[in-house]
């Protein structure tokens, strides 16, 4: 894609945190995010997809265009999605709004890919493009997230409150500027098993160990 540097610097220059960066992802961090992805994962959601650098990705691994539903804000950007990739479904709108219209019937998608600046948004902007992602994401699924700083992109707090885990994927050096990409997914639910104990004692919080609390980790 010889031109997409010009479309998203422009995009950039007009607009420079809600597009995020100044150049498309690179091959190496469209691999990295769509690794764990193929044709059996299912729907697709992807979030922010700009030029389709990562729908490229997701097309060479098996995905089926008619299995991808992008949603991008930028009218350029969707314009070239739309011609792009004819078979997916190409949506203009914001993500944070993803509960105002119903995308799928129940919760379908096997993963999300995220190429959101979500460091540069408010913590409430974040919650809602999370939990509306996580609405139509089915048990076992996962949304993918890069980022370029350091650390999980999604906060502590929004971890805690909407009850997902975020583990480090891996890192792609190769891209400029180096990314990161993080795996969020449900917590496991935690059963109290009833029996001698009375309902007070085990209606009491089970208080999570250091290990088991610890959402973002970082692979060594």
């Amino acid at each position: 894609m010889p031109n997409d540097f010009l479309s998203f610097f422009l995009a950039w220059m007009s607009a420079p945190r809600q597009v995020g960066a100044i150049a498309p992802s690179s091959a190496a961090l469209a691999d990295l995010i769509t690794r764990e992805i193929d044709a059996s994962t299912g729907p697709i959601l992807e979030l922010g997809p700009g030029t389709g650098a990562f729908t490229y990705k997701l097309l060479k691994r098996g995905v089926r265009q008619e299995d991808l539903t992008l949603v991008e804000y930028g009218s350029d950007f969707m314009k070239l999605l739309q011609m792009r990739f004819p078979g997916a479904r190409v949506l203009w709108m914001d993500a944070a709004r993803l509960t105002t219209h119903r995308l799928y019937e129940g919760a379908p998608v096997g993963a999300v890919i995220s190429g959101l600046p979500l460091l540069n948004m408010s913590m409430r902007k974040v919650v809602s493009i999370v939990s509306g992602a996580f609405s139509y994401i089915r048990p076992g699924g996962a949304f993918y997230q890069f980022t370029y700083g350091m650390s999980c992109p999604v906060p502590r707090p929004v971890l805690d409150r909407l009850g997902l885990r975020a583990k480090l994927v891996d890192r792609a050096m190769l891209n400029v500027p180096p990314a990161a990409v993080y795996r969020l997914t449900r917590r496991s639910r935690i059963k109290v098993v009833t029996g001698s104990h009375s309902s007070r004692e085990a209606s009491r919080p089970i208080k999570l160990d250091d290990q088991t609390s610890r959402l973002c980790t970082i692979a060594a």
